[in-house]
């Protein structure tokens, strides 16, 4: 029962995505929802509530907000993150994925590999500062935290 049951993207305020940026939302969405670790921890300072959770998430006032509730949409969490590191990492994801989708429409296979190498990469690391970033708020696998980065990556592109 430690994961996510349901993700939702407060995008009301953002222009309308590309193409190519509506994509990545949706797979992100499909494998999170498919497959996902999430929990919340025990702490002090709120009841713990046991999954499946509802995660919302949103930038207000420049913040990373997770609006956590279990499947009854009760309050579970909410967290409040700053964008200061995840700002570089974001940037670096945007520019080499615009060559990605630029060389999937005029480089051979060998160019276009090296390129998604590198989008990994930078993926990776942006998976990574989300989990040092949740660490003690919610225990995430790896893959989960991919997911999770790339959908901050799409409110972080109209933010």
């Amino acid at each position: 029962m430690s994961r996510i049951c349901h993700i939702e993207l407060d995008d009301a305020n953002l222009p309308p995505p590309t193409p190519e940026i509506e994509q990545e939302r949706k797979v992100a969405m499909f494998d999170l929802i498919e497959e996902n670790s999430f929990a919340l921890p025990q702490r002090e300072d709120r009841e713990a509530f046991e999954g499946p959770y509802r995660v919302a998430l949103s930038i207000r006032e420049k913040r990373l907000v997770f609006d956590i509730r279990n499947e009854d949409e009760q309050p579970a969490a909410e967290f409040h993150l700053s964008l200061s590191p995840f700002r570089q990492v974001v940037k670096d994801y945007w520019a080499i994925c615009e060559s990605y989708f630029d060389a999937v429409k005029n480089m051979p296979p060998s160019q276009i590999e090296t390129i998604d190498m590198a989008r990994r990469g930078i993926h990776h690391e942006g998976a990574r500062v989300l989990a040092e970033r949740l660490e003690g708020k919610a225990d995430i696998d790896h893959d989960t935290a991919r997911r999770l980065f790339t959908l901050i990556c799409v409110l972080h592109f109209g933010g």
